[in-house]
């Protein structure tokens, strides 16, 4: 049968001042992405690479049909590449008209958290991990940083 899921629904309904989001590994820091981006949840397999395209996009996959680039999260996020292992997996993701893969080392849970517990991110923050976020929340006592998608599709645009 097929390796793919779509993406898990949340256990609980969040209230008006809550937001689901689904919580992924990058390296040993936590991200979140919101709900409403997330289309699908894969297991990693090998994209196929594209000449002269920037390493933060390590090639495309096909999902369902549709021709998606992949791209990965550690480079985006100024983090050293690593070979996949077990846990990798591939979130199909959707921006407005944008559909992409991100490459992440794991997918925790699908979360709701709450808007005012997003603070801005701290000013001590690398400005290239600093830009894609939206907010930094707290899950389970460690940092959450909150990834702005719309920012991530921006960046990948212009090469990182």
């Amino acid at each position: 049968m097929a390796d793919t899921s779509q993406a898990p629904s949340a256990t609980s309904k969040p209230t008006s001042g809550e937001r689901d989001h689904l919580v992924i590994r990058v390296g040993a820091e936590l991200y979140a992405l919101a709900g409403t981006c997330v289309r699908e949840i894969a297991r990693w397999r090998v994209p196929t690479p594209v000449p002269g395209a920037p390493a933060v996009i390590p090639g495309i996959i096909s999902q369902r049909g549709v021709v998606l680039p992949v791209v990965d999260l550690r480079l985006a996020l100024s983090m050293p590449a690593t070979p996949p292992e077990r846990s990798t997996r591939l979130v199909v993701v959707q921006h407005e008209a944008t559909d992409l893969v991100l490459l992440v080392d794991g997918v925790l849970d699908f979360i709701p958290v709450a808007v005012a517990a997003m603070a801005q991110p701290p000013a001590a923050l690398d400005a290239a991990r600093a830009r894609l976020l939206t907010a930094v929340a707290r899950h389970d006592d460690q940092p959450l940083g909150v990834l702005n998608l719309a920012v991530i599709i921006a960046a990948v645009r212009e090469g990182l």
